[in-house]
């Protein structure tokens, strides 16, 4: 998103601040800052906003929070006697006052560009083999795809998600996309005990037969790889195309990665201890990994979604879960026509992971995408290329049905 004030230009998307033609040199936190009053221009922003949007929640002195105020006053041409720009309100917050012209944003792909089609979503409820109810929703019209669970989904808050809607949109809007929430988190049963990898690939499996769909394509993002092959593995009658992005075949304790099993046990207690609190700080250490290219209000969404989608203990356990998936074995063992995509700069799944899977897999083609973030934000080029790659590779021959505008 851009924002025009006065001789300024904002480009969040670029972190840019621009005036006329030149670029201005500004700090990434007195960049954070400025982008986060002029997206909430519209009331006065607390300095508990600022703590939790900029600093991730945490404690910094009076002093730090007025340079880095004055900074981004100077930036822009204002001064604390002006306040023509960025006012004080007194003992409440600041406020961006100046006239704001909200322009375009990252690339424009044709889902932004195009007025959005209404889209009505069914959720309905998959019984486990442990009687777990696990959520599922469709929604769109076209060839099924659907998306195996991720990190800490849920059904409905992923809808109303900067980080996820415009994915979601894409795909419902040429196909039946089908989803769902692992068990432990989002619309499905919290008060579960068996968070082994058995019992997620057996949630897919249970999802798949209530969705009443024979053939379709899958789609595995990060954890949901693993899951995502293991089911192609077992049923490779009913996977047409199978699209992996951003995962992995061994889980961070089966990468052989030293001190891995210190830090994953320090993570654990930290997420124990303070996950479900409003100080969005203990989430802030997955939100910096899993997008750190990410705009103020797209890191806040995701600290909140993430908050409301699993408990502490949940959390916790979801995430022991996952560092111990491995499935290298059943690599040469995948029959269906599969894509493989990976950001070059992915924080969370280091790419020769997701190059390894790939040369695993007989006959994977890889694509490496140029990025830094884990899940695809809209507009930004690797997302750009994602959707023409996966679209593409859809396309394919192998369709259960008629491809629909897709």
């Amino acid at each position: 998103m851009t924002f025009e004030f006065g001789d300024y230009l904002l480009d969040v998307g670029r972190r840019e601040l621009r005036r006329g033609t030149g670029l201005v040199a500004v700090e990434p936190q007195v960049f954070d800052l400025l982008a986060y009053l002029v997206e909430n221009r519209e009331r006065v922003v607390t300095k508990e906003d600022l703590l939790g949007a900029v600093w991730g929640g945490r404690i910094v002195s009076e002093s730090t929070l007025t340079s880095r105020i004055n900074a981004a006053r100077r930036a822009i041409g204002d001064s604390g006697a002006q306040q023509s720009m960025i006012r004080t309100v007194a003992r409440k917050g600041f406020r961006f006052v100046a006239p704001v012209r909200p322009g375009g944003g990252r690339a424009e792909t044709p889902e932004r560009a195009r007025s959005p089609t209404p889209l009505r979503q069914e959720i309905q409820f998959a019984t486990a083999a442990d009687g777990t109810r696990i959520a599922f929703a469709a929604v769109g019209e076209g060839p099924p795809l659907i998306k195996a669970a991720n990190w800490l989904n849920h059904l409905e808050y992923d809808w109303e998600s900067p980080i996820w809607r415009h994915f979601f949109a894409a795909f419902a809007d040429h196909r039946r996309l089908i989803r769902y929430d692992a068990r432990g988190n989002g619309l499905s049963d919290w008060d579960v005990e068996d968070f082994s990898f058995e019992a997620f690939v057996g949630d897919l499996e249970r999802v798949v037969d209530a969705s009443g769909v024979d053939r379709f394509a899958l789609l595995g993002i990060s954890q949901g790889c693993a899951v995502s092959i293991a089911y192609a593995v077992r049923h490779p009658e009913r996977v047409s195309h199978l699209v992996l992005y951003g995962g992995y075949a061994r889980g961070w304790c089966r990468q052989g990665l030293p001190q891995m099993e210190r830090q994953i046990a320090a993570m654990e207690t930290l997420m124990r201890q303070g996950w479900g609190r409003r100080n969005p700080a203990f989430r802030q250490l997955f939100t910096t990994a899993f997008i750190p290219e990410a705009t103020p209000d797209e890191v806040r969404s995701f600290n909140e979604l993430q908050r409301k989608s699993a408990s502490p203990d949940n959390a916790a356990n979801i995430m022991r879960a996952v560092v111990e998936f491995d499935v290298d074995a059943l690599l040469p063992r995948v029959r269906v026509p599969t894509l493989v995509l990976h950001c070059r700069g992915d924080a969370v799944q280091p790419f020769d992971e997701g190059r390894r899977m790939a040369a695993g897999i007989p006959g994977a083609r890889f694509v490496p995408l140029e990025g830094r973030n884990h899940l695809l934000l809209d507009g930004e080029p690797a997302w750009v290329r994602f959707l023409e790659e996966v679209r593409a590779f859809l396309r394919s021959p192998g369709e259960p049905t008629p491809p629909a505008r897709c």
